[in-house]
Formats: C-alpha cells, sequence, structure tokens
C-alpha cells in the first residue's frame, strides 16, 4: 500500500493536481480520500520528503516543494519515468557532458584504463543478447568517465544513467546487434587509446547523438 501510495502522490504532484508552493490538507482527510491509513501516508510522506517532492515542518505541515528550483539531478529517474519528454533533455545533457569526458579521457587515462576500455568495448560485440549489449556499454561509459581522473564525471555520469536505465527495456534499438553496437563505440575507444582529445570529442558526440535519436524514434518521442 506504501508503494502504491506513494506512486499515486508523486504523479499528483508532478501532475500539478497538488501545486508546487501549495500545504496537503491535514493527514486525516488526505488519507480518507486516498482511502488508506495515516501511517500508511506517514511511510509514503517520508519517501517523497527524502526524494525532494515535499518537505514538512512540525505544527505547520506537509507542502509541495519547487522541485524546479530547489530539487537535484536525483529526481530525474523519478521525472522521466513520469513524462518521457525528460529524455530530450537528459540526452542533450547526455551528449554535451560526455563528449567533455571523451575529450579528458584521451588525456588522462593510464595504460591500465585504455586497457580496460579495450575490453570493455571487446565485451560489448561478444554479448549474447540485448540486455547484456545495452548492460555492456553502459560499462564503457563508466569506465571512460573513471579515466577522466575526476570523481565529479563519474557521479554526473552515474546520475545521467540512473535517469533512464529504469526504462532500459524500452530503449533497447541500439543495441539489438551487438557488433554495430560495438562499432559504434569504437572510434571512441580508438581515440582515447591514441591520446586524441579532438578526435574522442567528435566520436563521442557522434555516438551519443546517434543513440539518443535512435532510442527516441523507439519511444515516438523525437
Amino acid at each position: 500500500m506504501v508503494d502504491v501510495l506513494e506512486n499515486q502522490l508523486r504523479e499528483d504532484i508532478l501532475a500539478g493536481r497538488h501545486p508546487t508552493g501549495s500545504y496537503l490538507p491535514p493527514e486525516r482527510e488526505l488519507a480518507e480520500g486516498y482511502g488508506v491509513t495515516r501511517t500508511t501516508l506517514k511511510h509514503a510522506f517520508g519517501r517523497l520528503i527524502q526524494a525532494g517532492l515535499l518537505e514538512t515542518r512540525h505544527g505547520v505541515g506537509t507542502w509541495v516543494r519547487d522541485f524546479a528550483k530547489l530539487g537535484g539531478a536525483d529526481l530525474l529517474p523519478i521525472l522521466v519515468r513520469h513524462s518521457p519528454s525528460w529524455l530530450h533533455e537528459v540526452f542533450e545533457v547526455r551528449r554535451t557532458v560526455g563528449a567533455l569526458i571523451a575529450e579528458r579521457a584521451a588525456v588522462k587515462a593510464s595504460t591500465e584504463q585504455r586497457i580496460e576500455l579495450r575490453m570493455l568495448l571487446t565485451a560489448v560485440g561478444e554479448a549474447n543478447d540485448r540486455d547484456a549489449v545495452q548492460l555492456a556499454d553502459v560499462e564503457v561509459h563508466r569506465a571512460l568517465a573513471r579515466a577522466t581522473d575526476n570523481r565529479v564525471y563519474g557521479l554526473l555520469t552515474n546520475t545521467l544513467l540512473n535517469a533512464y536505465l529504469p526504462m532500459r527495456s524500452h530503449l533497447v534499438a541500439p543495441f539489438l546487434d551487438p557488433r554495430s553496437a560495438h562499432d559504434r563505440l569504437e572510434p571512441i575507444v580508438a581515440a582515447v587509446e591514441a591520446g586524441d582529445h579532438q578526435a574522442a570529442h567528435a566520436a563521442a558526440d557522434s555516438y551519443l547523438a546517434e543513440t539518443a535519436q535512435i532510442m527516441l524514434d523507439e519511444l515516438g518521442t523525437s
């Protein structure tokens, strides 16, 4: 029941049925309206407060936070699940950040990291189904972020991946053929291996633009 209520409250908040800045009705009234106990309501509130959608103060009440103004990137998975239209913006940032990561990786990657990238790329081409291809592709991007020698790039990569991985079963078109997926990634890895930062930036930009378009076409949200 807590899961169901959390999902319903979240959708009502994001759809504007509980507008930003507004106070929610008293707990007793709200619990009756949703057909749950106050204990269930409190548990759902706790999750939504932790997610950054609600804020509460003892003796004052619970209100809807202005998540667009005050929220963080950890809200992206929730927002993407609510509306796939957010994917356009996620992919735009993914492209910009991903190209910078590849460029820096070409400069900073150690010999061991270049070897790791080649091994992970090989795993993409040898994956035995589309799910495995997709997950192998993800590991290449995580490795590129690690190779930048900047931990913030790693966290940004995780944030962007977390935004759309919950929907990954609907975003498999670029990963249907292991060899094609491998060949799309190969120019990025080759440029990083060669230490060519300009080529790495260009290859990553091209790869991320192409795969984003394929996935958006798959969803029908182009």
